[in-house]
């Protein structure tokens, strides 16, 4: 089979048949209605291509989400309309999530839930209010997301213009010159993977393996040891670009500065690092909390984080980094005051980044809390599997049920020995508990870390009927199994 037949069935592949299974065999016109009609007047294009960048000097071969003048991403102030007219121009079948939007369920983005996949030269017509101010970001819900199809989505407030601030945004990346579905493949093998880069496979790439799990592709499973990362990639990237060559912003001299940090990677978390700078965390997912001050913040996979700063008057270069989770990799850009100098930083570290944990998620407060209620239902989540067979599940297994105007409760225990990013389309939660902690009114977000061996309850209003994705953000744990459907009766 080759690459194009592969990503073609691995793309459905990427939802387990527990959610498909669960999914309406048939949805009434009127739920579909134009979302394949002609576009109208005033659209935004939005453009899926393709294209080379280097990585480590070598050429790849990866996505692009962009507008027709070359700008990433779509960009909206919150109470306008998206009215965006999405166009596959790659020649293979995609999707595209708007994640951190509350759309209707058939703008979601996820394959046959309800529409298909955009077949290659197809476009598709989304059109529906965008209510909230926050950072988001949009990215293929298939194995294309590992190539770098993804892209900001940014919805201001009306009152952002009138701050005194420069905003920057970085989309985090984890990047392979392996085909995602190989690396899959190889994980379910429960095999160990080159990290070479030649792209040699089967027995030719085998005799090259390494037999310890320092710096192969894959980590070896199966014996329930606590694990972090499975899989080493080839590099680690802000905004297509690694720490060899780094995106450098000319800011002014003790200018203040929104970061916007989207964590896009498919596999890795990360650790925020100001370095000497305090930074203050005003908003995660999208949602602002109260505010916290610190030069460390963690970042899960699919999550984000605003941070504002203020450059010390007359400082030097300030690097922005991505600390890679239990490993000295990292990744990051660099904010250039006028006339300063860059150095150069490696793209290791000498010592590890920090393992994420929910130190800083009992902390936050969200600043617009849910209103105080009792639930209406409650669910338990188990979160299985293990790195034996690469085989990975939420139970219970069968949909969640919601009805509209239902305060839902999701208790969710992670029984696995890795950390799983959980991730609701469609909604907003609020996390109000952890572990067996007393109760609190914490952040308001839409992907939350599970650590090993540890559990979190979510409170989710339910308010947007469909039949919607709920899973792990660790791109191969959810294609694996780690989905299930928080689903309305109704729709």
């Amino acid at each position: 089979m080759n690459r194009r037949k592969f990503l073609h069935s691995s793309a459905a592949a990427s939802l387990s048949p527990l959610f498909t299974a669960a999914l309406p065999r048939l949805v009434k016109a009127d739920v579909l209605s134009g979302y394949d009609g002609s576009p109208e007047a005033g659209h935004t294009v939005l453009n899926v291509d393709k294209r080379t960048i280097e990585v480590n000097g070598k050429a790849a071969s990866v996505f692009k989400v962009e507008r027709p003048d070359g700008r990433r991403g779509l960009e909206f102030t919150a109470g306008d309309q998206f009215d965006v007219i999405l166009k596959n121009r790659t020649g293979e079948p995609t999707i595209v999530h708007w994640h951190g939007l509350t759309p209707p369920w058939p703008a979601d983005g996820v394959g046959g839930a309800p529409l298909a996949l955009i077949e290659g030269g197809a476009d598709r017509h989304f059109h529906f209010p965008v209510d909230r101010a926050g950072t988001n970001w949009m990215h293929a819900h298939t194995l294309q997301e590992q190539d770098l199809l993804a892209a900001p989505l940014i919805v201001r407030d009306p009152g952002d213009k009138s701050r005194d601030e420069q905003e920057v945004v970085i989309l985090l990346h984890d990047f392979s010159f392996k085909a995602p579905e190989e690396i899959l493949a190889y994980l379910k093998k429960n095999s160990k993977m080159p990290s070479n880069a030649s792209g040699e496979t089967g027995a030719e790439a085998d005799s090259g393996m390494k037999m310890d799990n320092s710096m192969s592709g894959m980590k070896m499973g199966g014996d329930d040891a606590d694990d972090i990362n499975d899989f080493d990639y080839d590099a680690y990237l802000a905004n297509d670009r690694t720490l060899d060559d780094p995106e450098v912003v000319a800011i002014e001299d003790n200018a203040r500065v929104r970061l916007r940090i989207i964590n896009g990677a498919t596999a890795t978390a990360f650790t925020i690092d100001l370095g000497e700078v305090e930074g203050t965390l005003i908003a995660v997912d999208g949602h602002d909390v109260q505010p916290v001050a610190g030069r460390r913040f963690p970042i899960s996979m699919g999550q984000r984080l605003d941070i504002r700063l203020t450059a010390p008057r007359g400082s030097a270069a300030l690097p922005i980094l991505a600390l890679r989770e239990g490993a000295p990799e990292r990744t990051g850009i660099i904010l250039q005051p006028k006339g300063k100098q860059v150095g150069k930083i490696p793209a290791k570290g000498m010592d590890n980044g920090p393992v994420l944990d929910l130190s800083l998620e009992s902390g936050l407060r969200a600043s617009a809390p849910l209103a105080v209620r009792e639930a209406t239902r409650r669910y338990e989540i188990a979160l299985t599997g293990g790195m034996q067979g690469y085989a990975w599940g939420m139970t219970p297994d069968s949909a969640i049920a919601a009805a509209k105007g239902d305060r839902v409760e999701l208790l969710i225990r992670n029984r696995t020995m890795m950390a799983h990013p959980i991730h609701l389309h469609g909604h907003s939660f609020q996390v109000v508990g952890i572990g067996d902690r007393p109760r609190f009114s914490g952040a308001v977000r839409d992907t939350v870390l599970l650590p090993p061996n540890e559990k979190v309850t979510v409170a989710v209003d339910a308010g947007n009927p469909g039949q919607w994705a709920f899973h792990c953000h660790h791109l191969y744990h959810m294609a694996a199994g780690m989905i299930t459907v928080f689903g309305y009766p109704e729709a």
